[in-house]
């Protein structure tokens, strides 16, 4: 049986990164609400600005004719953030592993790892522009 979340809140930004501001302050408030403990928040704000972050540099190339959505999805003990930006997507199946020797000294390449190392749970769309990151609050 596939579980079922309920959309407790969303919001647009434009591609900018001044609209982070935005981000945090959603993810502050949805923890207070669900009484996230601080473990969990600290890899919940990470793991999602890093998310939207991508999304606003790498999906919309910066562009502040484009939107980035955030959804935020709750079930019994279990919080979901939806990120999907306007753009082309990327093939999430064939990343360079960070952690390779040859990778260890770039500037970037590291975000998707870190969501998946902080979240319970990483999912992308088939087409790449979509990523949720799931975390289980129990």
């Amino acid at each position: 049986m596939k579980t079922t979340f309920k959309e407790i809140e969303s919001l647009t930004i434009t591609s900018d990164m001044a609209s982070l501001i935005l981000v945090e302050s959603l993810i502050d408030d949805i923890c207070q609400s669900q009484g996230v403990d601080e473990d969990n928040y600290g890899n919940i704000l990470i793991a999602v600005t890093e998310a939207v972050n991508n999304a606003i540099q790498h999906g919309n190339a910066n562009d502040t004719t484009k939107n980035v959505r955030l959804d935020v999805l709750f079930n019994e003990g279990e919080i979901q953030f939806k990120i999907l930006d306007e753009g082309l997507g990327f093939d999430y199946k064939n990343l360079p592993d960070p952690t390779a020797p040859e990778n260890i000294e770039r500037e970037n390449g590291r975000g998707i790892f870190l969501m998946e190392a902080l979240s319970d749970k990483i999912e992308f769309n088939d087409k790449g522009n979509e990523v949720s990151l799931y975390f289980n609050l129990n």
